[in-house]
């Protein structure tokens, strides 16, 4: 009896395909919209769990809290929360960043704390302003409305070199993917065993079958490419 392939086996979550807790240090959201004020990043910390790292922003009332880096922001760093001027890190509503800015960690529905544009190096840019809604295109190229009181952070998300870096041997390739739960390696169906992939076996290294898939195939048996869709002939003079 075959066994599942490692990206079906990895869809279940357990064991080595699941990212360790102690790695992530907590979520990372936008404070209440009742926090209006200015305030100083304190502190610049290393987040394992995630691609971006996180400042320690100091409050109007005192109070510390965790935010996603903008490229750019240092220590000393004085950023407004929910009101104020239009600077790098800065939390403001949508309506109240102008045309042409360049902004990340956009929230979805107002007040739930940020969804979009978190990875690091990432940022959307702000197009239009309506009545009531403004337009922002994503990291994908993609247009999409957003209500004016949606909140984001002003600037690109810090850590956009990350992917520029060498790891110079696979055994800091491998610790690296650990906190992402991905494999760091990926290897080629043909070169497994019967058991391990369909396209496993052989004298030599070949698929020895069909490399197309029926999007109706049983999940163990769909790898390789989703067959083409059928179309049907136009028929000349209507028939």
């Amino acid at each position: 009896m075959g066994k599942r392939i490692i990206s079906r086996r990895r869809g279940a979550g357990t064991g080595p395909y699941r990212s360790p807790s102690h790695r992530h240090h907590g979520p990372v959201y936008h404070p209440p919209a009742t926090l209006v004020g200015p305030g100083r990043v304190v502190a610049l910390e290393h987040s394992p769990g995630r691609s971006a790292p996180v400042v320690e922003v100091e409050g109007p009332d005192g109070q510390r809290l965790r935010m996603i880096a903008a490229a750019g922001i240092a220590t000393g760093d004085r950023v407004a929360l929910n009101a104020g001027a239009v600077d790098r890190g800065s939390l403001l509503p949508l309506a109240s960043v102008p045309d042409g800015t360049l902004v990340s960690n956009l929230e979805v529905k107002p007040f739930d704390g940020g969804r979009l544009v978190r990875a690091a190096g990432t940022s959307a840019l702000v197009v239009a302003h309506s009545a009531r809604k403004v337009t922002v295109q994503l990291p994908s190229g993609a247009f999409k409305e957003f209500l004016a009181t949606c909140r984001a952070q002003v600037g690109a998300v810090a850590g956009g070199g990350r992917g520029e870096r060498p790891f110079t041997k696979a055994g800091k390739k491998v610790v690296a993917f650990q906190s992402l739960a991905r494999a760091p390696f990926k290897v080629r169906g043909v070169a497994m065993n019967p058991v391990n992939h369909p396209h496993g076996g052989g004298a030599h290294q070949h698929v020895g079958r069909p490399s197309t898939v029926s999007a109706g195939a049983w999940p163990g048996q769909k790898v390789g490419r989703f067959s083409p869709k059928r179309r049907r002939k136009r028929s000349v003079g209507g028939h």
